[in-house]
């Protein structure tokens, strides 16, 4: 039969639901009697309770009820004995959880047991003797020995019935814990002489139905005179004693008095209880009274006892009283921990308040005992969160970064409030799965690499470097060359990136004249789904190599003009002569020029500037000092290996210009001389070299011509047209002079001419002398530069022959 069923729900704001429902059942009820439609009472539907893997959980190892899941029912499982199950405890209920996963939900169960009228009261001993004097007064009373019936409720013992009732009469007490005393009183004085013994009935009745009933014998035997009984000094003892208190301790004494003299007046104690255990647990000694403990108390099991004295004479009359002993709790049991059910596997991306593990807890002991409190390890993105009062779920109370913690060790202690506290853990190893949620990483904000000018194709210039926080294949790196141009160029045509090791190498050789640096970007992605990319900017320098030698620009080096320098015999000791101009189209120290006097007609009358390259006399001109003189002036850059170029300085030493024409008229005569005769000698070993081909080649055309003609089969008459090479002409760039010296160079590929036109700063004298005219002309700078006339005769020429390719 089901009773009415309370059904309550309550939805947690992690995500876990539970419910509460209650049925009532009788015991004895046969196996496979039904106890509930529990799919019904809960609101949920079939289909759930299978995919949920529905089952019962419950911390006892009997299990009385079972879950069909195919039906949605609660079934008996086994007989239920409330007798056995509670005793005489009322309510007698079972309790357990009903467990769904996938959500995870719990359901309390509670199932209360209704008592039947099964068992008949019993007596512990189907006889009971009694000795009384024959002086008994009316009214005295004699305790009997109470039957017990296990059932609760109506279904207990209701009364006694005592027949024959010609001497004797039944009272009953209520006791506060509901038991019922019964005695037999005198109501008739007995005459031994009359009736020796006497043979009663004790009945004890129930109040089930079918009412059942228990009989006791008693047997009287008339004893003489002894008008005395046993009187105790309290009716009830109160004692306390510890739980878990040693077998030996003594929990109370008590006395009773008898005031008859003699062998009528010892006083025996004894023990009455005939229900529970008792006289497992307490014995009296029957001289003194003293209650001794001889058994184990727990307190989880019972808190207090009640012990049923008897004080009897040797005359047979007695006395009862009673014991309350209450016993006190110790904290002597640990909290109990039973994990419902766990997750070995969490991602990293998982909410706020997931549920990770149900656990049960529960602690015998009461009061501040038996208070749990839980909680977890420090410093881990995990909280426990109170369902009910047993019940808790660890959650997830904060995000979680498997970059940080791959797994993690989750302790739950529970300690109770006991002194000293007890306390329990148990250890949950939750890994952390990994999800792609960081990009890689570059070990550097931005790079550059350094690489020399001329380099090989090919050539490894540096290598970037990014890493990824994720794991196996989301942080996977490879690395993409971003498309780019530089000065008008893709990228890729500079430089190439290895997309497994971020290796950089050089496509193509550089030239620092044309280039000097350049950047790009270098994207690392990861190989996750989706794939998490980074950028970083990388910066390539080219250094220069020492590949260009300087470039003179002052004095221009001309092959049929003379230009000189004038330098007055009154010039004092530093008087600066002319300057030295040259650059460096290479930089750095590749492109710091020295100047050095290399060749000198004498040697101690000038010198030229190291770094500036400024010509200066370095003592006082005389006129023993001649006319002309030359100076050889090397300049040097500072790379390695140094590259140089020489020019020549013509200086003359003179106050006025008619001076020294006649000299520099020689000069450039001689000069004429010399040249022609270097090209009489050039031209005369051209035509002997050209001889000496011309025959060499008629031999072998001659040896040639001869093998054809002995070979009949092979005739050819194709031409043989020799390749040479084309002559070019390598023209260096030009590098900045400092802002009081301009120069400008014109060239026309057709004429095979270039006219040079040149200005030179300062207010020294400048002697130019040209083959074709024996006039000079002195130029001052406050003047206008004759040299700016287009048709100047100062103007200098000079003839520069190539062959374009």
């Amino acid at each position: 039969m089901k009773g009415p069923a309370l059904l309550c729900f309550a939805l947690l704001s992690f995500g876990s639901v539970t419910g509460q429902v209650s049925y009532t059942i009788p015991e004895e009820m046969t196996k496979g009697s039904l106890v509930g439609n529990i799919a019904q009472d809960l609101g949920l539907q079939i289909k759930r309770l299978i995919s949920g893997k529905a089952r019962i959980y419950t911390r006892d190892s009997d299990q009385y009820v079972e879950l069909n899941r195919e039906r949605g029912v609660l079934l008996v499982k086994e007989r239920i004995d409330r007798e056995a199950l509670c005793r005489r405890t009322t309510p007698c209920a079972l309790h357990f959880q009903i467990i769904l996963e996938n959500p995870m939900e719990f359901y309390t169960v509670t199932v209360q047991i209704t008592d039947i009228n099964d068992n008949a009261p019993t007596f512990e001993k189907t006889e009971m003797e009694f000795k009384i004097s024959e002086s008994a007064v009316t009214g005295a009373k004699f305790v009997l020995k109470r039957a017990v019936d296990v059932d609760v409720g109506t279904n207990d013992l209701q009364r006694y019935e005592l027949k024959p009732t010609d001497n004797f009469a039944l009272k009953m007490h209520n006791n506060a814990d509901g038991n019922k005393n019964v005695e037999m009183v005198l109501q008739k004085p007995l005459d031994r002489e009359k009736q020796e013994q006497i043979s009663l009935v004790l009945t004890a009745v129930d109040g089930g139905e079918p009412q059942m009933s228990g009989t006791m014998q008693i047997l009287i035997t008339v004893l003489d005179a002894n008008d005395n009984a046993p009187v105790f000094t309290q009716q009830t003892y109160k004692a306390t004693v510890t739980e878990n208190s040693p077998k030996g301790t003594v929990v109370a004494t008590v006395t009773a008095s008898d005031a008859d003299q003699g062998s009528n007046s010892k006083v025996t104690y004894s023990i009455t209880n005939t229900l529970d255990n008792i006289r497992d647990v307490f014995k009296i000694n029957q001289e003194n009274g003293e209650v001794t403990l001889i058994g184990n108390i727990d307190f989880e099991e019972s808190r207090n006892f009640q012990i049923n004295l008897l004080a009897s004479d040797d005359g047979g009359l007695t006395d009862s009283s009673r014991v309350i002993v209450d016993v006190f709790d110790v904290n002597d049991n640990k909290p109990e921990i039973s994990i419902m059910t766990k997750a070995t596997v969490i991602s990293e991306d998982a909410k706020l308040n997931t549920v990770v593990m149900m656990i049960n807890i529960e602690d015998k002991d009461s009061g501040e005992n038996g208070k749990v409190y839980c909680s977890v390890s420090e410093n881990i993105p995990f909280m426990l969160k109170k369902s009910t009062n047993t019940f808790y779920n660890l959650i997830t109370d904060s995000d979680l970064d498997r970059e940080i913690s791959s797994n993690f060790n989750i302790t739950v202690t529970c300690s109770d409030e006991g002194v000293p506290s007890l306390s329990s853990s148990v250890t949950l190893t939750l890994q952390i799965s990994d999800v792609n949620d960081n990009a890689p990483v570059f070990e550097r904000s931005s790079y550059e690499a350094y690489i020399v000018e001329n380099n090989t194709p090919g050539l490894s210039i540096f290598t970037v470097k990014a890493t990824d926080a994720d794991w196996n294949q989301n942080a996977r790196v490879s690395y993409i060359l971003e498309d780019s141009s530089v000065n008008g160029v893709p990228v890729s045509s500079y430089v190439s990136v290895s997309a497994d090791s971020g290796v950089i190498h050089a496509v193509r050789s550089f030239d620092y004249e044309q280039i000097k640096d350049f950047h790009f970007r270098v994207k690392a992605q990861d190989g996750g789904s989706p794939p998490l990319s980074s950028n970083v900017t990388v910066k390539i320098m080219i250094q220069d190599q020492n590949d260009n030698p300087p470039q003179v620009l002052y004095p221009v080096q001309t092959g049929g003009s003379l230009v000189a320098e004038m330098v007055p015999r009154s010039a004092d000791v530093g008087y600066l002569v002319t300057k030295v101009v040259a650059v460096d189209v290479d930089s750095g120290q590749n492109a710091w020029l020295s100047y050095k006097l290399q060749k000198a007609t004498d040697r101690a009358l000038f010198e030229v500037g190291l770094q500036n390259g400024e010509i200066r006399t370095i003592r006082q001109v005389t006129d023993k000092d001649a006319v002309k003189q030359r100076l050889t002036v090397i300049v040097e850059d500072n790379g390695q290996p140094s590259r140089s170029a020489t020019v020549i300085v013509n200086v003359a030493v003179a106050d006025s210009f008619p001076e020294v024409l006649s000299e520099f008229t020689e000069l450039t005569h001689e000069k004429e001389y010399n040249d022609n005769l270097t090209f009489y000698l050039v031209l005369a070993l051209a035509v002997v070299s050209f001889l000496f081909i011309t025959c060499l080649v008629v031999i072998i055309s001659v040896k040639i011509y001869r093998w054809r003609q002995s070979r009949i089969l092979y005739h050819s008459s194709l031409p043989v047209i020799p390749y040479y090479p084309p002559r070019y002409s390598d023209t260096l760039g030009t590098g900045t002079l400092p802002h009081v010296y301009n120069y400008e160079v014109c060239r026309t590929t057709d004429s095979r001419k270039s006219d040079c036109k040149f200005g030179r700063a300062g207010s020294q004298n400048v002697l130019i002398m040209d083959p074709s005219s024996t006039g000079t002309m002195q130029r001052i700078q406050s003047e206008k530069s004759i040299l700016d006339e287009p048709d100047s005769p100062l103007e200098v020429s000079y003839k520069s022959g190539f062959t374009a390719c």
